[in-house]
């Protein structure tokens, strides 16, 4: 019996170990920002591209998060250069509604128009 009381608790342990390693991050910054960071990528020379070829939030929030699913360099807003530079993303295995809630903070983070100041 005892045996099988620690054979039982060390599957537990497993799981939660397990289960921590695939769990959500918690906010943008585990997200998405930290790796930007970690490897140099300019956030805000990203959001700014997206900009200039999409020009509304919603037309981004679309072509991100199309992005984000499935990553291919054609669909990507940098030049090819960039990738000789930076590694290609991977495709993302986040829930989709937290992956649009994290595309949502990221807009509003780096958004142009709160830096615009109108005398």
């Amino acid at each position: 019996m005892e045996k099988i009381m620690i054979l039982l608790w060390l599957s537990a342990m497993c799981i939660a170990v397990e289960g921590n390693a695939y769990a959500e991050p918690k906010n943008l910054y585990t997200a998405c920002l930290k790796c930007h960071q970690s490897e140099q990528v300019p956030s805000s020379l990203v959001y700014r591209r997206y900009l200039m070829r999409y020009s509304t939030p919603e037309r981004i929030k679309k072509a991100m998060f199309s992005y984000l699913k499935a990553p291919e360099k054609a669909d990507s807003i940098m030049p090819s250069q960039f990738f000789l530079k930076f590694p290609m993303k991977k495709k993302m295995q986040m829930n989709d509604m937290l992956l649009k809630k994290y595309i949502r903070e990221y807009i509003e983070q780096f958004d142009v128009k709160k830096r615009l100041v109108l005398p």
